[in-house]
């Protein structure tokens, strides 16, 4: 019986935790509504702004998977629009190249 309550005082950081971990945490805190429907990211975002945490780390800038799947949807419809109005295949092959590395961005992402 020690050992659970021991287990139970030690709290993981943040960071570490999964994101079924993070959804009851937030649930528990009760001011974040939609959790959800929440990423990881979006978990941790919000319940580091809840409790006042600065986010500290590398400045690098992280672009959701969301965003980045949304894009390449969009080069996608150029490219059709681009066959449809016969657009030179130099513009269509940019256009193909540009979506696939936006795809290649969502691997390395996830």
């Amino acid at each position: 019986m020690a050992k659970k309550e021991r287990k139970e005082k030690k709290e993981k950081p943040l960071d570490k935790m999964t994101a079924t971990e993070l959804r009851k945490y937030a649930l528990d805190l009760g001011e974040i509504t939609g959790v959800h429907g929440m990423n990881k990211e979006e978990l941790l975002a919000a319940i580091k702004k809840v409790k006042g945490i600065k986010d500290e780390g590398k400045s690098g800038e992280k672009v959701s998977m969301r965003d980045l799947k949304e894009k390449a949807r969009e080069m996608r419809a150029k490219k059709q629009e681009a066959v449809a109005g016969g657009e030179p295949r130099k513009k269509l092959d940019i256009l193909r190249k540009k979506a696939n590395r936006l795809k290649k961005r969502t691997r390395r992402a996830a």
